[in-house]
């Protein structure tokens, strides 16, 4: 029987990668506003992100990221790689919370033939890429996929397979094949042209639901989890990725953005450890302030365990609170709004009526506190959000949501935007600092 790998889209990540050491990064792209996309809308695509949630070397890689986080355009974002000898060419969807990278193959049976998103899709064939082999259920790579729910094994073949169930109830099922994967890479600062390496990667054969649809077809997922199905980890595992990866998300209307495999260079980034041995990027949040005030929230709401804890996401649009701290917290920016905001319901969301001659401004600081002393501030426009004009005023509602019945903490966009990251994997914490992401950047390959 084959296991079923509890998997989602991660529509939302906003990239643009770059490589180099040290080089100067011109920012390009992040996401538009979502002024006037409903909550509601936005909630159903991250619940399909939430069921479930790198070896230092001298080289980068670059993967070009086109696509748009607004949910009422594009609603994804999505990469271009290259497979197999002769070169193909495939458009895969970028996703940060699972770990394989998978495409359309050949005999595909519900694989859409068109894509809304005007671009050619394209379909992997094992037997004409002359570097192409099958993974076999005796691989190292799949007894290692199997122990991650990444890969299942058939003793009828002896052949390394998966089937992945997202939650929106369409999934993809195929079998694992081996072959060139190439790219651009620069190497201390000059560009290496025609480099490629070996990966594992899956050869989609079945999907089913909204895969189904041409829409936003794709021709794949492309998986950047910690495990060690993983691209990045197997590149990690060649020497030809840094165990450190860094992002900087612009906010605003004109978009902007860049992921590199690499650490971006700032300094006042500050630190907070990620807890081991999680399949996540998980922190210890320990407090939430507003206005330099905690607000009260048992420590033990934010801790980690079994589906409980605090996730840094940037596959996920909004935010999220442990639904024990959603009301304390919600109510702790309520009662700090001027008199002159009228404090409404909608669908369900707390929201605020401000007149045209206020600003989002006369809302209070929000900070999230860390272990290791790190806090991430939060400045109005990084918990709220805009959803329309009403008459001579403007309604924005609170960014945050819960997850009803869950302890879950998840840190999507809303509060990732406008700051650098940067993910230590080889030191094991992930930092941040306030950053005009329009600005160029520096980055090293980290050590």
């Amino acid at each position: 029987m084959e296991t079923v790998a509890a998997a989602f889209f991660f529509a939302a990540v906003v990239l643009s990668a770059v490589g180099g050491s040290p080089v100067t990064l011109t920012l390009e792209r992040a996401f538009p506003s979502n002024d006037g996309v409903e909550l509601s809308e936005l909630r159903a695509r991250d619940s399909l992100r939430h069921r479930r949630m790198l070896q230092s070397t001298n080289y980068v890689v670059d993967f070009p990221v086109k696509g748009t986080f607004d949910p009422s355009q594009v609603g994804l974002y999505y990469t271009k790689v290259k497979l197999g000898t002769p070169p193909r060419e495939f458009y895969v969807q970028i996703d940060t919370g699972s770990d394989v990278l998978w495409v359309s193959c050949g005999s595909c049976n519900g694989c859409p033939q068109t894509s809304g998103l005007q671009i050619q899709l394209n379909y992997f064939d094992p037997r004409s890429s002359s570097t192409s082999s099958l993974i076999s259920c005796s691989d190292r790579r799949c007894r290692s996929g199997v122990q991650t729910s990444d890969a299942s094994c058939s003793s009828q073949n002896n052949q390394c397979t998966y089937t992945f169930q997202y939650g929106d109830g369409s999934g993809t099922s195929g079998y694992y094949v081996s072959d060139l994967m190439h790219f651009a890479g620069i190497f201390e600062g000059t560009l290496t042209t025609n480099s490629s390496a070996s990966v594992v990667f899956g050869c989609s054969i079945l999907q089913t639901g909204d895969l189904t649809k041409s829409e936003r077809a794709v021709d794949g997922i492309f998986g950047f989890g910690q495990q060690g199905m993983s691209v990045i980890s197997q590149l990690s595992l060649q020497g030809i990725a840094p165990r450190v990866f860094s992002h900087c998300l612009k906010g605003d209307n004109s978009g902007g953005g860049v992921l590199v495999l690499g650490e971006i260079v700032e300094p006042n980034i500050v630190y907070s450890p990620l807890v081991q041995s999680q399949p996540h990027y998980n922190l210890n949040l320990q407090s939430i302030s507003v206005n330099g005030q905690i607000v009260p929230i048992a420590p033990a709401v934010f801790a980690t365990s079994n589906n409980r804890g605090t996730i840094v996401d940037s596959g996920t649009t909004l935010a999220y609170l442990a639904e024990e701290a959603y009301n304390p917290f919600v109510n702790a920016i309520t009662a700090l709004v001027p008199q002159s905001v009228r404090s409404v319901l909608s669908r369900g969301n707390q929201c605020y009526l401000i007149t045209t001659s206020s600003n989002v401004d006369i809302f209070p600081q929000v900070s999230l506190n860390f272990a290791g002393g790190a806090s991430l501030v939060l400045r109005p426009q990084d918990y709220l959000m805009q959803q329309n004009y009403i008459g001579e005023g403007s309604v924005w509602c609170i960014g945050f949501q819960r997850i009803p019945g869950q302890s879950i903490t998840i840190l999507g966009d809303l509060v990732l935007k406008d700051k650098i990251f940067v993910y230590d994997l080889a030191g094991q914490r992930i930092g941040w600092a306030n950053y005009d992401c329009e600005y160029h950047l520096h980055y090293t390959e980290g050590t």
